[in-house]
């Protein structure tokens, strides 16, 4: 049995996107961030479907289709959600001997911090409801979130030990245990562990994808911050001495891209927000990338597009996302191509 998770910048299908409501903890600010949740779906459905599962499916049809969203590429699914984080309760997509296959981890409100009784449920949920065509859906056994991996397609995954070693997710399990299983279930030759990188106001143990992404030909892109008197300073520096050190499976050191820090956001009671440019999105034809209305936003556009340099740039107002502690990946999980058919 061979198995392969593929790199987010490889075909899809589709993308499988949250959507907020009262039910969710966008209940206060509702008018203030789903012209966020519109502007991806809009942006999505030019490139590909979107999957979007929903209590209330009629609002977000017409949300959409008056926002001029492609509506043969939309679909909404009547399901009760808890909250709108879809790269975490997403499932995870590997090929497995060629064909799609989708692994229903376990999704515990990143150790326990929140409810997710309903999301826990969603990939399973949509499966039933045909929203992934005859995929078939495998349960591994194992708390584990999309946020938390990186993959090149070709056996390295990335990822951080103070998220998935954290106490609450799977206890049972250390750093070689837990190894193991990736191995295993993703068809990893290798796992790169980082020690370091935070954000602060981030819920999530430091999910990889707010810190440092794999992108084509070998490169890294990573959230750095060159202000000494910032709070991370010391630890986004020492993320970025750790990503030296890193080799590709050739041996070689990985091409790493900076990403320029951002102002500092900070919620109305004062604490701080975790801003970060490296939680962009790969569509087939696009990347879409969190600006937070600061002067660095330009240049974190131009650092992607070097990456990215067949993909259109299009930058995504995200300063209300983070209110709620993640950005535009967290709430987006791409579906890899063959799902659908």
């Amino acid at each position: 049995m061979q198995r392969r998770l593929p790199a987010e910048w490889e075909p899809q299908d589709a993308v499988l996107l949250g959507w907020p409501h009262g039910g969710t903890d966008w209940v206060d600010m509702l008018d203030l961030v789903l012209p966020v949740f519109i502007r991806i779906a809009v942006e999505i459905s030019r490139f590909e479907m979107v999957i979007i599962p929903s209590p209330d499916p009629d609002s977000v049809r017409s949300q959409l289709a008056e926002a001029g969203a492609r509506m043969d590429r939309v679909r909404v699914h009547a399901l009760s959600t808890n909250d709108t984080w879809a790269r975490d309760f997403g499932p995870i997509t590997v090929y497995q001997n060629g064909a799609p296959l989708l692994l229903d981890y376990g999704f515990n409100g990143w150790g326990l911090k929140f409810r997710a009784c309903d999301d826990n449920q969603i990939t399973a949920r949509l499966q039933a409801a045909g929203a992934f065509g005859g995929c078939l859906r495998e349960v591994p056994g194992l708390v584990l979130e999309g946020g938390s991996l990186e993959s090149d397609g070709a056996g390295t995954l990335l990822t951080t030990n103070t998220c998935l070693l954290e106490a609450n997710r799977n206890p049972h399990l250390d750093r070689t245990g837990l190894e193991q299983r990736l191995r295993q279930q993703l068809g990893a030759d290798r796992v790169l562990w980082l020690e370091h990188g935070y954000l602060a106001g981030d819920d999530t143990d430091s999910h990889i994808d707010t810190l440092a992404r794999l992108a084509p030909d070998d490169r890294i892109i990573y959230q750095s911050c060159d202000d000494p008197l910032d709070e991370h300073y010391t630890e986004l520096t020492a993320l970025a001495e750790e990503l030296a050190t890193l080799r590709t499976s050739e041996g070689q050191p990985f091409e790493l891209l900076p990403l320029p820090w951002p102002e500092a956001c900070y919620a109305d009671d004062g604490h701080r927000l975790p801003a970060t440019y490296a939680n962009f999105l790969i569509l087939n034809g696009a990347v879409l990338v969190p600006v937070y209305n600061s002067p660095r936003d330009e240049l974190a556009l131009a650092v992607i597009s070097r990456a990215f340099s067949d993909r259109e740039i299009i930058a995504i107002p995200c300063r209300p996302l983070i209110e709620q502690h993640g950005s535009l990946h967290c709430v987006t999980m791409q579906i890899p191509q063959g799902v659908l058919e």
